[in-house]
């Protein structure tokens, strides 16, 4: 008897975080769509909201303990939302590489051998579990060929070298009409001799990079062609662009029981336009600037809905209560894409955190961009200037990184939500919102490159 080919069995880790586990989730679902084999791995702690999110008993999860009294890491903390600040991150990271030995038991003790590790760009220690079972490892990076272009060639070609300071402008020889500067990257990498915790976590990660078969990219190939053709041709490791993965599952508009919902329901009849504003689960905004927002939102005379965390208002006292009449200031998580698929819905004031900018671009919403942290300024660059699907509040200081004044927002949100420049974007986005579901479509960019992607790793055997 001939040997029975093993069928397809991918295995997706996904970083502990929000932001980072949700479109490896929709991934997951588009590969269950394709009869393939889906094993999550995970935490106890996220294990219950990964369930939930996925309702599909057929994608099997697999919980490892995290590890335990890691100096650094208050107890209990298994997802970096937990976190008392971001400056516990990196410590969080290596601490999942303790889980190493446990991950490379489990997968030995699997009944069908997996074909492929695909795991979040901060897992880089799995890939030395991958190249052990001879079996390729692809990393998903969460964010735009953009961005990760724009960072690999900081380092490779180091313009911003011949800088004098972090406002003065340079640009990369292959992209001259992008003006950008050091303050367009998260510090210390825009540094002259960038040093400390995250360049040493990065460069760890970068080696791993180098050695895994490819990127995963949520992404599509509409939304940046020069990007993602520069990219495959130029760096590595090869760039996968399957997204929006956010159209994986379509955004259910039912809850009429939530008060967010019947609140923008009667703004609707009411034919009232509304403004969403979020900045993500991960930025630290001080108290000055979030005052700063808030009067420049109420000066603004704009309908909002501001979904945020519950002590950021404790700085805004009477606030709530001035607004109440056209706006609604939610302190509990809510579905960002049902929220942004409401016919009400008309604008968004965002982090820009790369999963918001395509979210609000599936839902051909254009977006005001006020940037935090991470790849956000260069996410913002991109919103504003590269693809026109939004406008962007600057700082007073005339650096792309600073204090944002109530001035700029009550302009630049009235500008969005009934200005000349707000009409232009919004029309831009929805013919790029147009292009992301053609591009998830059978037969699309994404959907095509999915089945490429898939080739791929059934055809390796390292």
């Amino acid at each position: 008897m001939g040997k029975t080919l093993a069928s397809p069995h991918f295995i997706i880790f996904p970083f502990m975080s929000h932001g980072h586990t949700i479109p490896l989730l929709h991934l997951a679902t588009l590969l269950r769509h394709r009869f393939i084999a889906v094993t999550i791995f995970t935490t106890p702690v996220n294990a219950p909201s990964i369930r939930d999110f996925l309702r599909d008993a057929s994608i099997s999860i697999i919980e490892l303990p995290f590890p335990k009294d890691v100096h650094d890491i208050p107890p209990n903390v298994e997802n970096t939302e937990k976190l008392p600040s971001m400056s516990y991150f990196y410590s969080f990271a290596r601490a999942t590489k303790l889980m190493q030995p446990l991950f490379e038991q489990a997968l030995s003790a699997l009944q069908n051998p997996p074909t492929c590790i695909i795991s979040d760009a901060f897992l880089g220690w799995t890939q030395q579990s991958a190249q052990k079972i001879g079996i390729p490892r692809y990393f998903f990076f969460g964010m735009s060929v953009f961005a990760t272009t724009m960072y690999q060639l900081l380092g490779i070609e180091r313009p911003h070298a011949e800088t004098s300071s972090l406002d003065e402008s340079f640009t990369f020889s292959s992209f001259s009409w992008l003006k950008l500067t050091r303050n367009d990257f998260e510090p210390p990498f825009g540094d002259l001799e960038p040093k400390g915790p995250a360049v040493e976590f990065m460069m760890e990660q970068g080696i791993s990079f180098s050695k895994s078969r490819g990127m995963i990219t949520n992404s599509f190939y509409e939304l940046e062609p020069r990007f993602a053709d520069y990219f495959n041709k130029h760096l590595w490791p090869k760039s996968w662009c399957v997204g929006p993965l956010c159209l994986a599952k379509r955004a259910m508009i039912s809850q009429t029981d939530e008060t967010w919902m019947q609140w923008l329901n009667n703004k609707l009849t009411e034919k009232q336009p509304v403004l969403y504003v979020a900045f993500g689960t991960q930025a630290e905004v001080s108290a000055e600037q979030i005052q700063e927002i808030a009067k420049g939102l109420e000066s603004s005379n704009t309908c909002f809905i501001w979904v945020t965390r519950q002590n950021a208002m404790e700085h805004l006292q009477g606030f709530e209560n001035r607004v109440k009449n056209r706006a609604l200031i939610v302190k509990e998580w809510v579905d960002q894409n049902g929220v942004l698929n409401h016919k009400s819905i008309k604008g968004f004031l965002s982090h820009c955190g790369w999963n918001s900018v395509l979210e609000s671009i599936c839902a051909k919403v254009p977006i005001l961009a006020l940037p935090f942290m991470a790849e956000q300024h260069l996410n913002a660059r991109m919103v504003a200037e590269e693809i026109g699907v939004g406008l962007r509040i600057m700082p007073r200081n005339g650096s792309v990184r600073g204090f944002v004044g109530a001035e700029e927002v009550e302009k630049m949100v009235r500008e969005l939500m009934e200005g000349e420049k707000g009409e232009m974007v919004r029309k831009k986005v929805k013919e790029l919102g147009q292009n992301a579901e053609e591009a998830m479509k059978e037969g699309g960019s994404s959907w095509s490159t999915l089945d490429l992607f898939i080739d791929d790793a059934c055809a390796r055997k390292l």
